[in-house]
């Protein structure tokens, strides 16, 4: 058996072109990662495709199927408790469709464990502009969206929005993650906030996103008008809220 102290959660909605490629992927590693899928009842059979690579990975890649697509968040969410569950010290959130690119995920490994992060982030924007084949109107929406939601939380982070994240389990046992509210693409800055109020050390490393090749992209200007308008309430919030702290 092999064994591992870290999974990937990996959300799908139709990704059949993508879900397979993406397994074999994280498993061709040196490093040892197991692999849960969260899957929201596609109906292009990305599902079937998962169970069928079960067979070949017993005992490193998982999944929970879901009855509809409930949201990106909820996702997570449930994939982290399964991870708590499980006893995974190192939990990861990645994209199915290669615009994270797996190679980054021992980088991410190491931030947490061995330079002392607690959630580490595969950060487009640490160290400029790191985005490949998006369009230039996509791209100043992301970038300037992360440098809205830093200028109105404070948190110390460039790319506020990333969905390639590390979070060591004190994180989550520490999160109270049934009272995460966003369910879209702002729940990525509402974990990064709570963190970073509960105390915990976040670290950016810096990745190269590649827009997807194959299959169609969940990301559109609602998704980012959730994120700019939910930051503020977030803000509010958070100063009637006390934060559990780090021990």
């Amino acid at each position: 058996m092999q064994t591992s102290d870290s999974i990937v959660i990996i959300p799908t909605y139709n990704e059949r072109e993508n879900i397979e490629n993406i397994i074999r992927a994280v498993f061709g590693l040196p490093q040892v990662f197991h692999i849960l899928v969260i899957e929201d009842g596609s109906p292009d059979g990305t599902a079937a495709i998962v169970r069928k690579l079960q067979q070949e990975f017993p005992e490193r890649l998982f999944m929970i199927e879901r009855k509809g697509k409930l949201g990106l968040g909820t996702a997570y969410i449930t994939g982290f408790k399964w991870a708590l569950e499980h006893a995974y010290e190192y939990i990861f959130e990645m994209d199915a469709d290669f615009s994270h690119n797996p190679n980054d995920l021992p980088r991410l490994y190491q931030a947490c464990s061995e330079q002392g992060g607690d959630v580490s982030i595969g950060s487009r924007y640490v160290s400029g502009v790191n985005v490949v084949n998006w369009p230039m109107g996509r791209v100043l929406m992301s970038y300037f969206a992360s440098k809205y939601v830093r200028f109105i939380t404070g948190i110390p982070v460039h790319d506020t929005t990333a969905g390639f994240v590390c979070y060591r389990r004190q994180v989550l046992e520490t999160i109270d993650l049934d009272h995460i509210r966003f369910k879209g693409y702002a729940f990525q800055i509402e974990m990064k906030f709570t963190a970073s109020k509960c105390g915990f050390k976040i670290i950016e490393v810096p990745v190269i996103f590649i827009n997807r090749e194959l299959g169609t992209s969940k990301m559109n200007s609602s998704i980012f008008g959730e994120a700019i308008f939910g930051v503020i309430k977030l803000k509010v919030n958070s100063w009637f809220h006390k934060f559990p702290q780090k021990k």
